[in-house]
């Protein structure tokens, strides 16, 4: 009876979500085409994006009625079913204003109540006449608190109007998204926030053109994605947006398909802020990545660099400097941008790639390893909005009427019987879902131990004491993980036993040993109780049961302390015996003894600044909290580059002293500089 109501409970809280599928995005691959490119609309790889712009309407400067020219007109209205032949499934929007719409025009035109219903009235009659799919503002140059104000009203009426437009109609409501600049702020305004929340499906953040040689007299990242001595990069703007109350999911970034030439002062400074004296190659130095590929190619086959600091390509050719993004550049922004939990990436423009080379990289970044749009940040609610309610209750219904049968008959079973089912449906499962996992008899095991083969092959068995506390459910969870997890440096398990009771894993087996061997000299040590941390597990699995990619960051860090003290974690130091393996380094880090904790056979004095490096980034990978560890795309920044900034640690997790006793000791510390290769990096040492 108590099932019975649960469920009917169950179902009518379900039914009673407010679900908004219309509003729910996949990752999006958008690429703007603009009229007046050399690409046909037939020659364009529509399979290559999710999302197609057709860009730009115009508007009269003395009526703001909405203005397609008469070259523009027949490509426009052919713009969707071509693009639709290669890619059925394609959306496409059509983006009003542009770089080259009258500041004035837009001006007057979202700041008078009549207009702005005139242009709004038009722009969803031309989006239908012409077949696109949504409307895409681009005011790019809006720069005043009224232009901001203008516009957040603006998109409040226009979201209206869609809305009723769709409801008195059959068809779906009009997509409707913006062009915004790479930041929020501005030097007199900040963009309307709160209404692009609430009235756009999405934003395009155009996170480009820092920087151009016809005003900047030295060379530059132009689109950096890092910038440590400036905030003109994308990682500020991407940070600034989501602090100002916009969610990620509400941003795509953008990604330029074009770069800029810089003409050197000097052609032997030629590093990134070398000084220049204006533009190259062409009349503003701006030129598009198939271009570039061209002049180098012309030029003897120039081999780009890649800078990590601010992400980016470079090549030099005489006294002309080219800084782009180019196939490297491009998947670590995607792979940015996933890591984040934005909602995807747009380019500008299509037409500037070369052969789709940059196109393909772009959308080949692999949605997996930690960076898919599902991983920690992303709302849980647009994942739920996408999964249609009808199906959805089925499934919850199905579920639920599975979960209190199976409940029911496992309290009627004696613990003799539960075992059986429970190893019959290992067999079962893990079979299924693994064909190469062997079920082992346990006799079969037993009688080849002292081989330490079965069935010819040398094997490892893993077997789980009848006193430890984890259950079959957590076994069978352990099989099914380990077992999937193929890896040259992980060791493969071969099958399982769960018979008479016992629950067992078979491995193949480490002639050579492992890691752990080597770096603590071929000693074994068993313990009957838990010393020190929870090894590679982060803390907010251990208390909380949540994992996230920086769970992953956190492991790493532990790792990499284990690889440069030659020292267990599992053990405890300092002087008390007292410590983990972890506050112990961040002590020794603390006191400027660094070097103490280091394996002898690293110690020497070209080594010495860099082993403390390590030491730095291994114990901002194990902080406490989640969201002050690094990235991974951070952690492999700071170690491949001497110059890249490293900041400081805070206490690392399960410590056993706190923050108080650091500030007792913080008046005793000050900072010692050291240079390795003619980089510094900082290191605290005692008076």
């Amino acid at each position: 009876m108590v099932s019975r109501i649960t469920i009917i409970i169950l179902f009518h809280v379900f039914l009673s979500l407010k679900l908004h599928p219309a509003k729910a995005q996949a990752w999006i691959k958008a690429g703007y085409w603009f009229s007046g490119s050399d690409l046909p609309i037939s020659d364009i790889n529509s399979t290559l994006y999710t999302h197609l712009i057709c860009a730009f309407a115009g508007l009269n400067s003395s009526s703001y009625h909405l203005s397609i020219s008469s070259s523009d007109d027949p490509l426009f209205s052919a713009f969707t079913n071509t693009v639709k032949q290669k890619n059925p499934s394609i959306t496409t929007l059509l983006s009003i204003g542009g770089g080259s719409t009258n500041y004035s025009t837009l001006s007057a035109m979202a700041g008078n109540s009549t207009y702005r219903k005139s242009f709004i009235d038009d722009s969803i009659k031309i989006a239908r006449h012409y077949g696109f799919q949504g409307l895409d503002f681009s005011w790019v140059s809006a720069s005043t608190s009224d232009n901001m104000d203008s516009m957040g009203t603006l998109f409040e009426e226009w979201r209206a109007a869609i809305a009723l437009e769709g409801r008195n109609s059959s068809l779906s409501e009009l997509i409707l998204t913006a062009a915004v600049q790479y930041s929020p702020r501005l030097d007199s305004g900040s963009f309307p926030i709160d209404s692009i929340r609430k009235n756009l499906n999405w934003t395009h953040v155009l996170a480009f053109d820092y920087f151009m040689p016809t005003w900047a007299n030295y060379t530059a990242a132009f689109a950096a994605l890092y910038d440590p001595d400036s905030d003109l990069n994308t990682d500020f703007g991407i940070r600034a947006w989501i602090n100002g109350g916009l969610p990620a999911s509400k941003l795509v970034l953008g990604l330029p398909f074009y770069g800029y030439a810089w003409k050197l002062a000097s052609p032997n400074e030629n590093a990134i802020g070398a000084p220049a004296t204006g533009p190259a190659v062409t009349e503003d130095g701006s030129m598009s990545y198939k271009v570039i590929n061209n002049y180098f190619k012309a030029n003897g086959r120039v081999d780009p660099i890649y800078n990590s600091t601010y992400v980016v390509n470079y090549g030099i050719v005489g006294s002309t400097w080219i800084s782009f993004d180019g196939v490297d550049v491009v998947r670590t922004k995607v792979s940015y941008a996933k890591e984040k939990a934005l909602l995807g990436y747009v380019v500008w423009q299509v037409s500037q790639d070369d052969n789709w080379v940059l196109s393909q990289a772009a959308g080949g970044v692999d949605s997996g390893g930690g960076v898919d749009p599902k991983h920690e940040g992303r709302p849980k609610s647009r994942i739920l909005s996408i999964i249609l309610p009808t199906t959805a209750a089925v499934i919850i219904l199905l579920g639920l009427a599975f979960y209190f049968i199976r409940i029911r008959i496992l309290k009627s079973k004696s613990k003799e019987t539960k075992l059986k089912v429970n190893n019959a449906a290992a067999a079962g499962d893990f079979e299924s879902n693994n064909p190469d996992l062997i079920e082992y008899r346990f006799m079969e095991i037993w009688n080849h131990l002292q081989e330490w083969t079965v069935s010819g092959q040398e094997i490892a068995v893993k077997k789980l004491s009848k006193s430890s506390s984890q259950g079959f459910d957590e076994f069978k969870n352990e099989v099914m993980l380990t077992a999937r997890l193929q890896h040259v440096n992980l060791v493969k398990v071969l099958g399982f036993c769960v018979g008479r009771e016992e629950k067992v894993l078979v491995y193949e087996y480490m002639p050579k040993k492992s890691l752990d061997c080597y770096l603590y000299d071929e000693q074994e040590a068993n313990t009957g109780r838990v010393v020190g941390t929870f090894g590679y597990v982060p803390p907010e699995y251990v208390r909380n049961g949540v994992y996230s990619i920086k769970s992953d960051v956190y492991s790493f860090g532990v790792v990499l302390l284990h690889i440069i003290s030659g020292k267990k974690n599992g053990s405890l130091y300092g002087s008390g015996e007292n410590l983990s393996l972890l506050e112990y380094a961040y002590e020794l880090w603390k006191d400027g003894k660094g070097m103490e904790i280091m394996d002898p056979s690293l110690d020497d004095t070209l080594s010495s600044c860099k082993l403390i490096k390590c030491l730095q980034i291994a114990l901002l990978c194990v902080q406490e909290n989640s969201i002050d560890r690094p990235s991974m795309l951070e952690v492999s920044s700071m170690l491949k580059n001497e110059t890249a900034i490293v900041t400081i640690p805070k206490r690392p997790a399960f410590s056993v002293r706190t923050d108080e006793d650091d500030e007792n000791r913080r008046d005793q510390l000050h900072l010692e500089i050291c240079s390795v290769d003619d980089a510094t990096i900082s290191q605290v040492v005692g008076r």
